[in-house]
């Protein structure tokens, strides 16, 4: 798996030419997501692929090539942190219910909804972490889950920060954010 880090536009129809450059690319998207930043007006994705290395370069120099990708890197080999959030239904009884919240906390996840069949369990760590969870819930039947996909972020004072915009790129979101801010002060 390569990880990926791009700042784009945050704009209508960026993520679909993201996806569509990987599927010309004939790389597989192992998860994607995306999310405003710091900076009114830019979104930060974060993409996890299924490819060798050259496939993950071929895609990064491909991403900058698009006019809305400000900043494309590739942070696989580089100290980072990466997290991914899951919400987990499980079949739960009232004889269950007791070893599944000691399997809870083990995990250090945490229980945020109780049904008399069933609980909802929250749990963000590494990739790992949620598939040793998952594991250990199945035989107690899982009944629907949702994952956000990997976010990641390197570590220490490694920034991933995209070029400054001149103001005249600048989007109406930022100039209207930036105006509000001036009025404030």
């Amino acid at each position: 798996m390569q990880t990926i880090v791009a700042y784009v536009e945050h704009k209508p129809g960026v993520l679909n030419r993201v996806g569509s450059l990987a599927r010309r690319l004939n790389i597989n998207i192992d998860s994607l997501t995306v999310g405003p930043t710091e900076t009114a007006g830019i979104a930060r994705m974060t993409i996890v692929v299924n490819t060798h290395p050259e496939g993950a370069h071929r895609l990064q120099a491909s991403l900058e090539n698009l006019v809305d990708v400000l900043l494309a890197e590739i942070i696989t080999d580089r100290p980072s942190l990466e997290r991914d959030l899951a919400l987990i239904k499980v079949a739960a009884d009232q004889q269950s219910r007791p070893h599944l919240m000691e399997l809870v906390k083990v995990f250090r996840a945490r229980v945020v909804d109780v049904s008399p069949e069933s609980l909802i369990v929250e749990v963000s760590g590494e990739v790992d972490k949620i598939e040793g969870l998952l594991e250990v819930l199945r035989p107690f039947g899982v009944l629907e889950m949702a994952r956000t996909g990997r976010v990641a972020m390197t570590r220490g004072s490694d920034l991933l920060q995209p070029p400054r915009r001149p103001p005249e790129q600048e989007t109406p979101e930022a100039v209207q954010s930036g105006n509000e801010a001036h009025e404030k002060a």
